[in-house]
């Protein structure tokens, strides 16, 4: 069940998704928050900025988080369903929630996730489902790539 700090999370990684969009590169954002609800980490899709194929938005927080031992005590907020690639990469620090805004325009491995016990919230939100989807219309060659088509 969404909550007020689910939302709150989702706004932060929404604001990764714009800083992405606007330095021209895929609107994807994405935080890691404690058990109080404290942002540790964030991360955008830095793709096509960096050259590196494996800079999702997911991928590149967990990244900024640091070594840690709290993994499995942290929540990690998207604004777009993680792929495979960032599924597995949460799934192998065993981060054990993930609040997802949108799986409209890219359904990732919310099965996988499920599979391996990890609780799993998508608020449906608007602004992220517009952002990608105005993405996926103004850069659809881009976005292919992004997805491996």
């Amino acid at each position: 069940m969404p909550t007020a700090a689910d939302q709150r999370l989702i706004d932060a990684a929404f604001e990764q998704a714009q800083a992405s969009y606007a330095q021209g590169g895929l609107p994807i954002g994405s935080v890691l928050a404690d058990a109080q609800g404290t942002i540790v980490a964030r991360g955008h899709n830095q793709r096509v900025q960096t050259n590196d194929p494996t800079a999702h938005a997911e991928v590149v927080c967990i990244r900024n988080a640091g070594r840690r031992r709290d993994w499995p005590t942290l929540t990690l907020a998207s604004t777009l369903s993680p792929c495979i690639m960032c599924t597995g990469t949460s799934l192998l620090y065993r981060i054990p929630r993930v609040v997802v805004g949108e799986h409209q325009n890219f359904l990732g491995a919310e099965d996988l996730f499920r599979q391996h016990g990890v609780e799993l919230t998508v608020l449906h939100d608007p602004r992220c489902t517009q952002l990608m989807a105005r993405f996926v219309r103004e850069q659809p060659d881009l976005w292919n790539e992004d997805i491996g088509v």
